[in-house]
């Protein structure tokens, strides 16, 4: 692993990048608990300010110029602040369902779809995570997370 690429990039990368990787681990983390308490709208709330600083300073990263500046991962930015728009309007409207869906959606689609797409060859993050020193220990850190979120995953299954 090697931080200097992150270190080297502009303003508008670091933030995005100091927003993304908190909401990643807490976005598992209120998906994986129980819902409804005010811890959870307490994070929930954390979440979506995180997720909203993430998707508009991804707007002032042109890394691929494909259109004006944008690329089609641009899109997935307004699919996010869309998805917070329609996150909170359905929790308020008591419209459950819907909210989890939309979570899970931006979730999936804006963390773990966009955060595949950082690791391309050429990409800051792939030279953050695969040059300069043991990338294990990344892969080893994320590794217990998947297994520690899927064991608890597998008790609360078996509690209900």
């Amino acid at each position: 692993m090697n931080l200097q690429p992150l270190l080297d990039a502009t303003i508008a990368v670091q933030i995005h990048v100091a927003a993304v990787l908190p909401a990643a681990i807490l976005g598992a983390y209120v998906l994986l608990n129980r819902k409804g308490t005010p811890t959870h709208r307490m994070l929930g709330k954390v979440w979506m300010v995180l997720m909203a600083i993430t998707a508009l300073s991804s707007f002032f990263i042109h890394t691929i110029n494909l259109f004006y500046g944008f690329s089609p991962i641009h899109l997935l930015s307004i699919f996010t602040l869309t998805g917070i728009w329609r996150a909170i309007s359905t929790a308020r409207a008591h419209n459950i369902r819907a909210h989890k869906a939309t979570v899970i959606g931006m979730y999936l689609g804006g963390i773990g779809v966009a955060g595949l797409f950082t690791l391309i060859p050429g990409r800051i993050m792939h030279a953050v995570v695969f040059t300069g020193g043991p990338s294990w220990i990344l892969l080893l850190t994320l590794a217990g997370i998947a297994a520690a979120l899927y064991l608890q995953q597998r008790l609360a299954s078996q509690r209900a």
